[in-house]
């Protein structure tokens, strides 16, 4: 698979100014491997960090043909359609990838290693990955994550691609600088197209997904002092399923609710309203502690994503959020997490029951 002499280039039509391309995005902060084009037929020509605030220098190219000139050996897809379903519209630029001697990483639902035409397509050394699949070995979920001596952190969510994975990304960097033996835990598909151990856990059977979370857990717990476990999904958000069995299978001793500043309505449902944060708060904290099993945990701090406003509304919102909530507050991107990690790290991990 993915290797690092490999070139990447990510398909990301209409996706690099909004929340559809948060794969594309998140590879393009954080990938260790040469990204070398974006293709977004939206955006060819313009200036990646003046439309996204990341300074990497990355052209934007309108066709797979356009990105052919940069010389990429990989084409990651980087954006997320509703439901992950692969849109038709994009076979014949998949195709021409394939065809190019390009392999693909697919974050989709779509299994496109099975595709007739796409396989028809695939040179010899080349290869697709989706990356939604299944892991072999999974059980139900038992609890014994509580036993472990490690802090497990759960970011959580006022609504769906708020930022859940990149402020558990930026609080396990935070914690490798100060020393600690920090692990991240992916649950989707981009934190494994990063190359981070996890599972994609909405390709998870329900009967088996807090069970898979817990094995996760289990598996890096004994050797760190912190895990950071990516959060899914939102309790407030009627189309999501992924938190309680995150919940059930970390067995979390701290929470961090993230939530994007001035949202007040789940932004695929309009009609439903964001809870007040103490409110969230409360409803977090209290599934955490539902269970028999499970250490009361509480929200440490309130992750603030602010990308859309300016400095000063940025610090204004943060400021106002502390006063509203009582709890440190950051935006861990643009400011960074330290303030979000000592909290935590000041705040003794609850005893299990």
């Amino acid at each position: 698979m993915l290797s690092a002499s490999d070139r990447v280039a990510i398909l990301l039509h209409g996706g690099t100014t909004s929340s559809r391309g948060k794969t594309g995005i998140s590879l393009l902060r954080y990938s260790t491997l040469p990204i070398v084009a974006v293709i977004d037929r939206d955006a060819a020509g313009e200036s990646l960090k003046v439309l996204t605030g990341i300074d990497r220098p990355v052209p934007i190219v309108a066709h797979v043909t356009d990105a052919l000139t940069y010389a990429p050996t990989v084409l990651s897809i980087g954006i997320a359609p509703s439901g992950g379903a692969l849109p038709d519209e994009w076979r014949s630029e998949l195709t021409e990838a394939l065809s190019a001697g390009m392999s693909i990483v697919n974050g989709l639902h779509t299994r496109m290693a099975e595709d007739g035409e796409l396989k028809a397509a695939l040179r010899p050394d080349s290869w697709v990955w989706d990356v939604r699949q299944e892991p072999q070995g999974l059980t139900v979920g038992s609890g014994k994550a509580r036993s472990l001596p490690c802090r497990r952190v759960l970011t959580v969510g006022t609504d769906m691609g708020v930022g859940k994975m990149s402020t558990s990304l930026e609080l396990h960097r935070a914690g490798l600088k100060q020393g600690l033996r920090s692990r991240f835990i992916a649950t989707g598909q981009t934190g494994l197209m990063l190359g981070e151990d996890g599972i994609p856990l909405d390709a998870v059977r329900v009967d088996y997904a807090a069970g898979a979370v817990e094995q996760m857990v289990l598996r890096h717990g004994n050797a760190h002092d912190i895990l950071h476990i990516e959060g899914q999904g939102s309790f407030m958000n009627p189309a999501s399923t992924a938190t309680l069995p995150l919940m059930r299978g970390s067995q979390p001793t701290h929470l961090v609710l993230v939530h994007r500043a001035r949202q007040t309505h789940i932004q695929s449902f309009p009609d439903f309203e964001i809870p007040p944060l103490p409110d969230a708060i409360r409803l977090y904290e209290a599934v955490a502690a539902a269970s028999p099993t499970s250490p009361a945990a509480k929200v440490a701090g309130i992750a603030l994503n602010t990308f859309h406003l300016s400095d000063e509304e940025a610090q204004e919102a943060i400021a106002q959020t502390q006063q509203e909530t009582g709890l440190p507050c950051a935006d861990a991107i643009r400011y960074g997490a330290d303030p979000i990690l000592q909290a935590i790290l000041n705040t003794p991990i609850p005893s299990s029951p």
